[in-house]
């Protein structure tokens, strides 16, 4: 019994450390998988002692002792590289040595596909593009579904079929890619230290390889291309002293499809609205050809970001100028954050700056319309407003660009000034902040008409009396395009801050004030408008002179502004119906006979025809209805975001966004490091 207990208190340490003993010995004896045993033995599937030049179980069974190392052929396929990542100083290819390999053992090679045969390249069947994952919550959310991929057109497809041609017979791919000459407008050089370079990427199975053409030479596309420089592109480069769109980008666009079936889309769509002989077909195609390549593109991460975004900029002009713009805003937001992703700003030049400043101005004027915030705060455009720092001559875009600014705040403090029904009354110190901040607002008008150069003053200026034109305006002459839309600007900043004075409410000399300088900004306005001669500034001039129309009481005034806005109508083809309506609505026109008058006045204009049907239309019979304007306009009132909220349809333009524009086919760019170092943008 003793012997009993004293085993009983053996300590269970010491029964472990026999376990792991024994588990240890048993891991000892298990034997091991050998490494270099013969392959008669693996093939037997017995442990080889690897005995040379015979094993012992090769001996036992009178068996031949294999040596060697088994290579399985298990996957076939070969494939071209989807992309090959481009690098600064030397090529990659890809060289493709599974049939040689494969040669050398029996039976290997005849596991491949003979060469040139389909079973090369497998291809990827792409699913038609829409756009309903890539949308951003907008006004109107209905929009017009592009047409299936497969639907290229057999000229364009041939197109690409010679050139895969052309890249099966060896030619490099570097020299399909585009224009990559050294005056390019996308070269480094032009586009500046706050943008991304244009690069040149490697051959990639995302985008058919183009040539680039010397000149374009079908009648068609040189009809479309003219009317886009002559008539859509002089606006679009209002504010850009190199003229990017209408003088520069054409030339790059022989090279890239994309770019080129962007401009014609825009002459397509102009020649829509001033002659009723085109068909919308015709701009369709392009329109939809341009997105499909540029959605493609935006599946590549080495794609070249400067290219996309200044397609998407060209697409969104074209999308403005629908008749349906805000059921159509496939690229409004996809363009911003494109600006956004390729950093460009305030501080950018080249087509970064001409991209960036176009795209802003155009959300300023529809914000001045719809009574918005800015989405893109004008705090964060990197824009140096200091007035004392000299320019020099010939720097007057600067001057617009500060001005465009200016608007810019004023439009934001009038649309946060926007007074709603549910709204508290306004305290004394809330006034008083407010009018602090407006005070701030028109020092900076005032601070910025005593610094500009004399370049940007009139030349010269005639009161009603003395004009030939029997205007009632005054005659303003100003001498550069950029001059003229900054002035336009200015009034227009003036007219808002009379109309949102905090003080005007409560002081009749402060109501006294704003009526005076509502009253001559607005005459200014017109005068500047009615004497133009330039159809460059058309689109700014049309949203002005909205405003200024709005503060005139006299109805011969007026009239002169319906006749200044029909005139803008001839020339452009834009549709103005709805600044009609706005005006009249203002003005109080409620009897019979001044509707009936203002409808026979696109009648008479019709009659007679303008520059842009003359040109390009000799068989015009008159001006089509219905037709579309540069401005998006005015939706249905159900529809009709509330004013004084931030931009709806810009709101959300920034990839970093969990929902962003081109949801289903954005990749994140991946630059190589050079241009990373180079720029610091990615």
């Amino acid at each position: 019994m003793a012997s009993k207990a004293a085993a009983s208190t053996v300590p269970s340490d010491v029964a472990a450390a026999a376990a792991a003993a024994a588990a240890a010995a048993a891991a000892a004896a298990k034997p091991k998988r050998v490494r270099t045993g013969c392959l008669t033995c693996r093939e037997r599937h017995l442990k080889c002692d690897e005995g040379v030049p015979d094993c012992l179980n090769c001996k036992k069974s009178n068996r031949e002792c294999k040596r060697g190392v088994r290579l399985n052929f298990i996957d076939t396929t070969i494939k071209t590289p989807p992309i090959t990542p481009p690098t600064e100083e030397w090529d990659v290819v890809f060289q493709d040595e599974s049939r040689e390999i494969a040669s050398e053992y029996r039976g290997g090679l005849s596991r491949y596909a003979a060469l040139g045969s389909d079973a090369d390249v497998i291809p990827k069947e792409e699913p038609p593009f829409d756009f309903s994952d890539a949308m951003i919550q907008a006004p109107v959310l209905a929009h017009q579904q592009l047409p299936s991929q497969q639907t290229f057109p057999q000229a364009t497809m041939d197109g690409y079929s010679a050139s895969m041609q052309m890249q099966d017979a060896g030619q490099d791919p570097h020299q399909r890619h585009g224009s990559v000459n050294s005056d390019s407008t996308f070269s480094s050089h032009t586009i500046g230290a706050n943008s991304v370079s244009s690069y040149t990427t490697a051959k990639q199975t995302l985008t058919p390889p183009s040539e680039t053409r010397e000149t374009l030479t079908d009648p068609e596309e040189l009809l479309f291309m003219q009317v886009f420089v002559e008539e859509v592109g002089i606006w679009m480069d209002s504010m850009d002293p190199y003229k990017h769109f209408s003088r520069l980008l054409p030339f790059d666009s022989l090279g890239e499809p994309m770019l080129l079936n962007a401009f014609l889309a825009c002459g397509a769509r102009h020649l829509i609205l001033v002659n009723p002989a085109y068909q919308e077909d015709k701009a369709l195609h392009y329109y939809d050809l341009a997105t499909r390549i540029l959605l493609r593109q935006l599946q590549n991460p080495y794609r070249d970001t400067v290219i996309c975004a200044t397609t998407a900029v060209i697409l969104n002009v074209y999308e403005l100028m629908c008749e349906r713009a805000l059921q159509r805003m496939n690229h409004i937001a996809g363009a911003r954050a494109l600006i956004k992703e390729c950093g460009w700003n305030a501080q950018s030049t080249g087509v970064g700056a001409a991209c960036f400043w176009l795209n802003v101005g155009m959300e300023l004027l529809s914000c001045l319309h719809f009574n918005w915030q800015l989405a893109w705060n004008p705090d964060d455009w990197g824009l140096d407003v200091d007035f004392s720092r000299p320019t020099g001559p010939g720097r007057e875009e600067i001057w617009t660009y500060r001005i465009m600014w200016i608007l810019a705040k004023v439009a934001n403090f009038r649309a946060s000034t926007t007074a709603r029904p549910s709204d508290p009354p306004q305290d004394p110190m809330r006034m008083q902040s407010r009018y602090e901040e407006w005070k701030r607002l028109k020092d900076w008008c005032d601070a910025w008409d005593s610094s500009i150069p004399r370049t940007m003053q009139p030349l010269g200026r005639l009161h009603p009396y003395q004009q030939a034109s029997k205007s009632l305006f005054p005659e303003v002459w100003l001498i550069k395009r950029a001059t003229v839309v900054a002035r336009m600007f200015y009034h227009t900043a003036f007219i808002l801050l009379s109309q949102t004075n905090p003080l005007a409410s409560v002081s009749q000399q402060e109501m006294q004030d704003m009526q005076e300088m509502r009253m001559n900004n607005a005459r200014e306005t017109c005068g500047i408008i009615a004497h133009v001669k330039d159809r460059g500034v058309a689109s700014v001039a049309l949203r002005s002179i909205h405003h200024a129309g709005e503060c005139l009481v006299a109805r011969n005034e007026q009239e002169e502004v319906l006749t200044i806005i029909n005139k803008i109508h001839k020339e452009t083809g834009w549709r103005i119906q709805f600044v009609i309506d706005g005006l009249i609505k203002t003005w109080g026109w409620n009897d019979q006979n001044n509707f009936e008058q203002q409808a026979q006045m696109p009648t008479i204009m019709a009659q007679q025809p303008s520059m842009v049907q003359q040109n390009y239309a000799p068989q015009f019979q008159q001006q089509p209805q219905g037709i579309s304007t540069s401005l998006p306009p005015a939706p249905p009132i159900k529809a009709m975001p509330k004013a004084g909220m931030v931009n709806p349809m810009l709101a959300k333009a920034d990839f970093s966004q969990p929902i962003h524009p081109y949801q289903s086919y954005y990749v994140a760019p991946n630059h190589h490091p050079a241009q990373q170092n180079q720029f610091g943008h990615f």
